[in-house]
Parts: structure tokens; sequence; C-alpha cells
């Protein structure tokens, strides 16, 4: 029943009545209404928690079941992609060339069709291995700013990491360059030094906003566990940095990770040449969205140079999207993969055509690796992602296990000899619906190989997971992972 059934012991009959008329009318209506654009294994764990558990399924249901943004930000969304398409004609003389694969240039065209940006050649790529390296990079570049400076990341800190950057943009916003900044709000807020943070940046000339702001009080509410979940810093137009790192001191300011030496493992990338312009279509996107500032001067900017031979193209995703750009274009490039599929995410939570994809590559005689961490920072998280273990090892897959306490939090795959794709973007539901992400796809042997350097130091760090050993884990192991997956699909 939807009604406590002592309550009803206490009502008149015709109340009772009228409550027991509710309860079923409600769980009729959840029939026709959960289903609706919903995996049919979403649908059915909402259907599951309503039905079990009436009263708290359908609170929840209420407060996490729209996955989708504000009407107001996806027509945002929408009319941004038309400028960007209407302006597609526009850059014909920057775009790709790429003569490589027809099933590469199909790809190109998902994502083009599918997030409006263009694939471009002539771009340089430099793989930054995280703190401090990255860091620095960063702070450099942003000393060099004449114009703009757009940072957006997920998570920001203020500490002895990030401070010399943070002083950086400091310096460069009092000499006259616009600097902007967003971040998430939730997922700054829940990090130690927040107040910090907030009372740094409103004491310079930065300007800055959070992105998703959960603020009920002031008209701004949405699904609680959206996030904006990218990492994005454009200088001028001419250098850009994206990746899988956060702006914050490798153990995220957490004591207990310092005290077993927890650290977070990342892979950042420094773009010169025409993708940086369409990597700060994505940041002027956000930035419009939280502020109704255009940016589309910034836009028009054409880089000075096209410093290397590496042809690139930004993918966007989330919940402005109803297409689910990411989960495509990765199914779409392993179903087309030859020889050899390399995956690291630090979340791997498939959905069934991500899990067939996988699997099928391996069983069609692909050579599959993944990389994940060994104990993972999220507990229902990382019993979910060893749920998919047996299926993968089956197939074929190797798994490799990077040692704990280290958390490898990096974002990438490689593609046969042809692609790679880095960015923000972890492999898991959440991924594909409720964060908004960047990735980039990157071609050619030379940035593959390079990154597939990255991938064999994973390897030498990590051991290797096998089947017989998986199949010997404790009982009360598998049955937490069966429950923890359940969980994961209630997107």
């Amino acid at each position: 029943m939807l009604w406590p059934f002592p309550l009803a012991e206490t009502l008149p009959p015709w109340a009772a009545l009228i409550l027991t008329l509710v309860d079923v009318a409600i769980r009729v209506l959840a029939l026709g209404i959960i289903p609706g654009n919903r995996r049919p294994t979403t649908a059915m764990a909402w259907l599951l928690g309503i039905f079990i558990v009436p009263t708290l399924g359908l609170i929840l249901f209420l407060l996490f079941g729209n996955f989708r943004l504000s009407r107001r930000r996806r027509a945002q969304q929408d009319a941004v992609n038309t400028r960007i398409r209407a302006g597609t004609s526009e850059l014909q003389a920057v775009e790709s060339r790429y003569g490589g694969p027809e099933w590469v240039a199909s790809a190109a065209e998902l994502n083009k069709t599918l997030g409006s940006l263009p694939m471009v050649d002539g771009n340089s790529v430099e793989l930054l291995p995280g703190y401090p390296d990255s860091i620095k990079a960063m702070a450099e570049a942003v000393r060099g700013a004449k114009s703009f400076v757009n940072a957006e990341f997920y998570i920001m800190s203020t500490d002895h990491v990030t401070d010399d950057l943070f002083t950086a943009l400091e310096e460069a916003a009092e000499r006259g360059v616009e600097v902007r900044v967003l971040f998430d709000h939730l997922g700054t807020l829940r990090i130690k030094g927040y107040r910090q943070l907030k009372a740094r940046l409103n004491a310079s000339k930065i300007r800055w906003r959070p992105m998703l702001p959960l603020r009920p009080v002031h008209g701004q509410w949405r699904r609680p566990d959206l996030r904006n979940h990218r990492k994005i810093m454009v200088i001028d137009g001419e250098i850009a940095f994206t990746g899988s790192q956060n702006l914050i001191e490798p153990s995220y300011n957490n004591p207990k990770h310092r005290k077993v030496g927890r650290e977070w493992v990342e892979l950042m990338a420094c773009l010169r040449g025409p993708i940086v312009t369409t990597l700060n279509v994505v940041f002027a996107t956000d930035w419009l969205s939280e502020t109704d500032e255009s940016l589309e001067e910034q836009l028009e900017h054409e880089p000075e140079s096209h410093p290397g031979n590496i042809t690139a193209q930004v993918v966007p995703s989330g919940p402005g999207f109803i297409t689910e750009n990411n989960l495509r274009l990765f199914n779409t490039l392993i179903y087309s993969a030859q020889h050899k599929v390399s995956l690291c995410s630090p979340y791997f939570v498939p959905d069934d055509s991500l899990l067939y994809a996988v699997t099928t590559a391996a069983q069609r005689g692909v050579e599959v690796e993944l990389f994940v961490s060994e104990k993972g920072d999220q507990f229902l998280v990382h019993h979910a992602q060893q749920s998919y273990y047996q299926a993968l090892l089956e197939a074929g897959v190797r798994i490799y296990l990077y040692k704990a306490p280290f958390v490898l939090h990096a974002k990438h795959f490689t593609i046969d000899n042809e692609v790679a794709v880095l960015g923000s973007s972890n492999m898991d539901m959440r991924s594909f619906s409720l964060n908004l992400e960047v990735s980039v796809m990157l071609l050619g042997e030379d940035i593959v190989q390079r990154i597939r350097a990255v991938e064999d130091t994973y390897r030498s760090i990590s051991h290797e997971l096998l089947l017989e050993d998986w199949m010997k884990r404790p009982m009360k192991v598998k049955y937490v992972d069966n429950v923890a997956r359940l969980s994961a699909t209630l997107q």
C-alpha cells in the first residue's frame, strides 16, 4: 500500500477506500509513465522500488527520476548547436581532410551530427600525467595570457598544489585579462575548503559562477545528482587543456586518503590548433547557461598557426543532449575495432549496449584490455563495477587492476592504431546520462602510440585479474556486487 497500513486502520471506511484507490492509481500510472524514454533495466528498477517501498520509492523517483536539464538550458543548447551548424559552412578552410579508414570518418560524422562540432586538422597534443605537471603547465600558460582565460572544472580547491595556478589566475585578472571560472556547485561544495575558495575568488577580479547550482530558495532546482563533470581550460583561443583531472591536490584534501597514501592518477592533454576553438565552444555554452552572457566573439578567433599533424574532434555530451553522444561514439568505435581495444576508466559500469560492444569485440578476436583500480574510492560504484568482471573475463577481456591505494582516475581508450579518445567521461551510466562531459577524439598512429605508452605504464603497475581467481571470491562479495549493480541502473 502507498499509505502506511496502521494509518489506514484509523480512518473511516470511505477514506481508507479513497487511499486504496489512490495507491492503485499511482501504481497503474507508474507502469505507463516510468518506462517512457528510459532503458528497460532503469524503468524496471524504478518500478521495483515503487512497488516494494511505495512511499519512499515514489519520493525518490520524484527527486531523481528526471535526468534532463531545464527546458531553458536545453533550448540554449539547441540554439548554440544551430548556430554552430550554420557556422560550419564557413569553416571549410579548417575542417578536416582526414584520409584514414572509412569507419573513422563515419564516427566523425556521427559526432558532428550529435554534437555539431567539426573534425579539424593541424593540431598538436602534449600528454601531461597529472599532478603536479599539469598544474604547472596550466599556470605557465595563464601567465602568458593576453586576452582571456576560461576555466571550467568539476571540482576546484585552493590548496598547496593548486595555489600557484590560482595566483596566476588572480594576476592575469589584475592585468586586464578576462578570467572566467566555472565549477560544479555540489561537486565542489563537498570538498574541504569550499569557503576559502569562494573567499579567494571574491577577493579577486576573477568572474566566477557555480555550475548547476542547487538553491531552491532562489528558484534554482533540478535533479540533485546532475553534475557538470567537464574539465576545460582555454587561454586566448590558442592553448587548451582537458582530460580527467580536477583542480585539487591528488588526495582530494582528505586526511583519510593521505593517511593510507591514496592519490588519484590522471591524464591531461595540452592542445594547440583549431581544436582549441571547438573546446571553447563547450565552455561558452556552459558560461551562457550560468550567466546569460554570450562569448560568441571569442569563437570567431582563428588560431595563429596549425602547430601539428593531429586531427581531432570535440564531443560534448550530457543531459543537455538527448542522444547520449559519448555512449554512441564509444560503441561505434569499439564495434569498428579490428585488432586492439584498450580501455581505461575509473568507473566501468556499462549499460547493455556498451557491455555487448566490449564483449563482442573480444569474442570476435580483437585484443581487448581494461584498466581499472584494484580498490575504488566509491563503495557502491566499485561493487557495481565488479559485478561485470565475470562476463568480461569469460568473453576474453583482460582486466588489469591498478594497485591500491592509488585510484586510477584517467579516462581514455585507444582503438587499433587509428583512434584515441581522452576526456572527462567515465564508462558508466552516470556519465552517459547524468553528467555533462567532454571528450576529444584524436586520430593518427602517433597519438595512439603515445597513449599506448601510458597504458603500458599502467600495466606495469597493475596485476592481471584471472577468471579462476575471480570465481573464488567470497559469496558475501558476490551478493554486495549484485545489489550494487541494481542500484547503478537507477538513472
